[in-house]
């Protein structure tokens, strides 16, 4: 039996639906003032992150990939520096690495978590090694405190790539809780409108505790300069328009609420799928809170390609990220990146399926996802 709902991967008409009147009037607001670029919604939106985040810095930029990129610039990276990050991620992350003549060094990552290993890392430091960015797949924070001693003893910046975790909280061994983003020099996050806080159109974020390096992000992103017309470096011109910040302060107010939900979706999954022998659920660490931007499952002994087809054939989307590894890429083939040096990445890039996963998912649905999947499997 098909459903007679037709169920999504991300439900963002659904959700809209539910804060249509706030911004439906925000957005006619910012029409009637015309105040298109830099209007007041993007200053009260800065402001309400900084709060939200407990961050001194908020730099709003025009998508993800900029945020990544002019965070690189700022910090001083120079052609033939070496930057590492996870094989197993979406290709921006490693894409801004090498337009700006830097050198992506790819790492494996841990079979569980999916998140950078932080012995393979510290193995790929070289003397040209100037910068980290781990990213914080699916939701889930990567293992900051190790992390960020390895930075430090090495003397590299870390930039952390927060564009599937926004809101998710990490513990310290002291107790210290911070945000996602704002542990390491430099935090970059996208609004996509798939994201856990997306909006109606491309936008991004940086953030940081560092005033310094808060100002030269903001310089880099407004064409490099500090004052009209007096341009102190090259920079680039990457802005959050003010409609979409209207979208962004609406959803900002409820993206703890969302990220609830979406830990709702998640248990429900994990219980109908728990110690299914074809069947690994996602594991979720003591030192972060999961927002679920994804759901992911690692598939045993089970025709991925089959099973997807057959879960669409029932009405059922699912995704594969990612079906390809960086290092396989052929944007990034080098000597180093070898087939089988990276052995847990080609693994999960062979055996993951996330299914649907957003704040409208009710029980009915969820329970015919889960009993379709366990029938097919």
């Amino acid at each position: 039996m098909i459903s007679t709902k037709k169920i999504q991967m991300v439900d963002l008409k659904g959700q809209y639906e539910k804060i249509k009147d706030e911004v439906d009037a925000g957005i006619q607001n910012v029409i009637n003032s015309t105040a298109f670029i830099n209007g007041p919604a993007v200053k009260e939106f800065q402001a309400q992150l900084e709060s939200y985040l407990k961050v001194k810095h908020v730099i709003p930029c025009a998508n993800g990939t900029d945020a990544l990129q002019i965070a690189m610039m700022a910090l001083g990276l120079k052609p033939g520096d070496e930057v590492i990050t996870a094989d197993f991620t979406y290709v921006a992350t490693a894409e801004v690495i090498g337009l700006l003549g830097l050198v992506p060094v790819l790492v494996d990552v841990y079979p569980d978590t999916f998140d950078i290993n932080i012995e393979e890392l510290e193995k790929a430091i070289t003397p040209k090694t100037k910068a980290i960015v781990p990213v914080h797949l699916f939701g889930q924070c990567s293992d900051m405190e190790r992390l960020m001693a390895v930075a430090k003893k090495h003397n590299l910046f870390v930039i952390e790539d927060v564009a599937q975790a926004i809101g998710a909280d990490y513990t310290f061994k002291d107790g210290t809780i911070k945000k996602a983003g704002t542990i390491g020099h430099v935090g970059c996050t996208s609004f996509f409108p798939s994201k856990n806080l997306g909006c109606y159109g491309d936008g991004g974020a940086m953030y940081t505790n560092d005033s310094d390096l808060a100002q030269k992000l903001k310089m880099i992103s407004h064409h490099g300069q500090s004052v009209q017309y007096v341009h102190d470096v090259l920079g680039c011109n990457s802005r959050l328009d003010t409609i979409q910040a209207v979208v962004l302060i609406a959803k900002l107010k409820r993206l703890d609420s969302y990220a609830e939900a979406r830990n709702k979706v998640a248990s429900f999954y994990d219980k109908a799928f728990a110690n299914h022998p074809k069947l690994k659920t996602p594991k979720r660490v003591k030192n972060s809170t999961h927002v679920f931007h994804q759901y992911t499952l690692q598939l045993n002994g089970v025709d991925r390609t089959k099973l997807k087809e057959q879960l669409a054939e029932k009405g059922i989307p699912a995704m594969i990220y990612y079906p390809i590894p960086l290092h396989k890429q052929n944007a990034f083939k080098s000597d180093r990146n070898k087939d089988g040096a990276f052995p847990v990445t080609e693994k999960l890039c062979a055996s993951v399926l996330s299914l649907p996963m957003h704040t409208e998912l009710d029980e009915e649905t969820l329970n015919y996802i889960t009993k379709t999947v366990l029938e097919l499997v």
